[in-house]
């Protein structure tokens, strides 16, 4: 899986769960004598939540995680990508809304051990037709490039 140009690994930038809500909210109509119907108002957002924990001495990992703060810090959106280069799923693009770090067992410098997070997304927009098909080919051509 990928955020941004941020690849999860095996070991160092891993995950242990990925969660995700997607909200597609119904009104009640009020009507007199008889349950109330419903009408779809359409999907208001889509949210995915990946929790994982770093052993950054030992693995590494850290500076991907630094990375993906600085780009939630800096405002910018970035695709999730999720797979592999022969089946790799673009689930489009996503603004980081935020990141917590539990650290723990720190070293003599301070330096922790343990690094539990978690990175909560939100869908930025639909993507149209014309625009998908663009998407997919930069994220096809990135894929390509990084699992060779």
């Amino acid at each position: 899986m990928m955020l941004g140009g941020y690849a999860f690994e095996a070991l160092g930038f891993g995950y242990q769960n990925i969660k995700r809500k997607v909200n597609t909210p119904w009104v009640e109509i009020s009507v007199g004598q008889t349950l109330n119907p419903q009408q779809w108002t359409g999907p208001t957002s889509d949210e995915v939540t990946i929790q994982g924990v770093l052993f950054p001495e030992e693995f590494g990992g850290q500076s991907q995680l630094d990375g993906i703060i600085a780009a939630s810090m800096a405002g910018t959106e970035m695709m999730l990508v999720s797979g592999d280069a022969m089946e790799g799923i673009i689930r489009g693009m996503f603004t980081v809304q935020s990141v917590e770090e539990d650290q723990s067992f720190h070293d003599a410098k301070g330096a922790p051990r343990r690094n539990a997070y978690v990175i909560s997304l939100k869908r930025n927009r639909t993507e149209t037709a014309a625009g998908a098909a663009g998407l997919v080919d930069s994220a096809s051509s990135l894929l390509s490039k990084l699992f060779r």
